[in-house]
């Protein structure tokens, strides 16, 4: 077993999983994750979500050690995708007694995982209504698309703690620690959490802005989401976070240079403007397409205000790792950046064009002139359209 206390009479009952390599069977895990469930204490019991499938071990003995031999009385179900409900039919063999806690929609999808392999009689809440078990009110909160349209969120009035379900996130195991402010976030699992919020989240802006006003007007001293740390410390900093990511915003005023080469002739123009913007001072991050996953570029673009593509031609079109990138972009709702182009051909240079249809398709993408078209490989002749390129791309 392995439980935290998160506070007197709330206990963390996850776990951490170093194993599965691909989280949804398409973003890497380098790092890991998480999967938390919380129990309170109460006069009643409750368990804040269950977990996924390959933690069912660890997870139900962690469940049982918390309960230290009481019932458990209710579990509230915020989230319905696998990873956190994937053993919800065995918790409820192991706990017949249970009252599930869901909203209409969570009751549908339940019955779609489980079929008749289940029998509820759930207590559907909606929007506002609140669960009394003793000394804990918590208070529901509808959160429709993010990332799902049935998840909820729950707000502990007692201890003020928001159970903000797949919201305020992150990749990475928790590796011993429980709380945001017992490592050093911004170099450990910044990265990580705003790739997590980029691929899982980004597309859904407009619900996690209406959850940041429904918020807005709750005294909450703690965040427990469903991956990744608990924040109890410097809320402000997370807060922030959600609110550019959300309205699309950048964090930092940098550069992101992605390239998709073929022979490495593209590379080598993008490496020569990466070098040209740093001499004048720029924070500048390169990405070989090729190499680094659409999902961790995908993060990175959030993060940055400006961005150089670099693309070769190919079959007469898009080089496939640059129109992945920018299919992702599109996805997700990405806008309000300066982009600066370039593509290469032998014969006949047509990246460009393919690249600018894609970015008129998005809000507020301001396209930099000139776009840099090469025939196979840069012409030292060429270099002044690249200073001119800069200059017009400024970042100041």
């Amino acid at each position: 077993m392995n439980i935290k206390k998160i506070c007197k009479d709330v206990i963390w009952v996850g776990a951490d999983d170093r194993r599965l390599s691909l989280f949804e069977n398409i973003y890497p895990l380098p790092k890991g994750v998480s999967y938390n469930s919380y129990l309170i204490l109460d006069t009643k019991t409750v368990l804040m979500d269950a977990a996924d499938a390959s933690v069912a071990d660890v997870f139900f003995e962690n469940v049982e050690s918390a309960l230290n031999g009481r019932k458990l009385d209710y579990v509230v179900v915020q989230h319905m995708e696998p990873d956190h409900s994937a053993t919800l039919g065995t918790l409820l063999q192991k706990y017949p007694e249970v009252t599930v806690v869901c909203n209409a929609k969570t009751k549908t999808m339940i019955h779609q995982f489980f079929g008749d392999t289940v029998t509820i009689s759930p207590m559907i809440v909606k929007e506002g209504d609140v669960l009394q078990t003793g000394n804990h009110a918590l208070q529901f909160m509808m959160a429709p698309m993010v990332h799902w349209p049935e998840v909820m969120m729950t707000y502990d009035r007692s201890n003020k703690i928001l159970f903000s379900a797949d919201a305020f996130g992150s990749f990475g195991t928790l590796d011993g620690a429980i709380f945001a402010d017992e490592v050093n976030f911004e170099e450990l699992y910044l990265d990580e959490a705003r790739r997590y919020y980029a691929n899982i989240v980004g597309k859904y802006g407009a619900p996690v802005q209406a959850v940041l006003k429904k918020t807005a007007g709750l005294d909450i001293q703690m965040i427990c989401p469903l991956h990744g740390l608990v924040w109890r410390k410097n809320l402000e900093f997370l807060l922030d976070k959600y609110q550019h990511w959300s309205t699309y915003q950048p964090e930092e005023r940098a550069v992101v240079v992605a390239y998709a080469s073929m022979y490495g002739n593209t590379a080598q123009v993008a490496e020569k403007m990466a070098e040209k913007m740093d001499a004048k001072g720029w924070p500048v991050r390169v990405y070989d397409l090729s190499k680094t996953g659409r999902d961790f570029v995908l993060g990175e673009v959030f993060r940055a205000s400006h961005l150089v593509l670099a693309s070769a031609t190919h079959d007469g079109g898009l080089f496939e790792p640059m129109e992945y990138l920018l299919r992702e972009m599109v996805s997700h709702g990405l806008q309000d950046r300066k982009v600066a182009l370039i593509e290469n051909g032998s014969w006949a240079p047509m990246a460009a064009k393919q690249m600018q249809t894609l970015l008129n398709t998005m809000k507020g993408i301001q396209i930099a002139e000139p776009v840099i078209s090469v025939k196979s490989a840069l012409n030292p002749a060429q270099e002044p359209e690249l200073d001119k390129l800069i200059e017009n791309f400024s970042l100041l």
